[in-house]
């Protein structure tokens, strides 16, 4: 389970994050790429998921995640 006390460096500000157990699989990139992105070869949400389909991508993301590095405080 992601830890919001480890948010990952470079997540837009907001309710959804990446933390630093993040091992660069790129699965959430795969599933969501309009919220995820690679940085410095390590995920980040580039863009809080504005609900809809892209909140739905972003959910297939975070059970996707192999390590379970995704996590949303809303």
């Amino acid at each position: 389970m992601a830890d919001k006390d480890k948010r990952g460096q470079g997540n837009a500000p907001g309710p959804w994050y990446v933390d630093d157990t993040c091992i660069g699989c790129e699965a959430c990139v795969g599933e969501a790429p309009q919220v995820f992105a690679m940085r410095d070869g390590l995920a980040v949400v580039a863009k809080q998921p504005a609900g809809g389909d892209e909140a739905s991508a972003a959910e297939s993301a975070m059970s996707a995640c192999p390590v379970e590095a995704i996590g949303n405080d809303g």
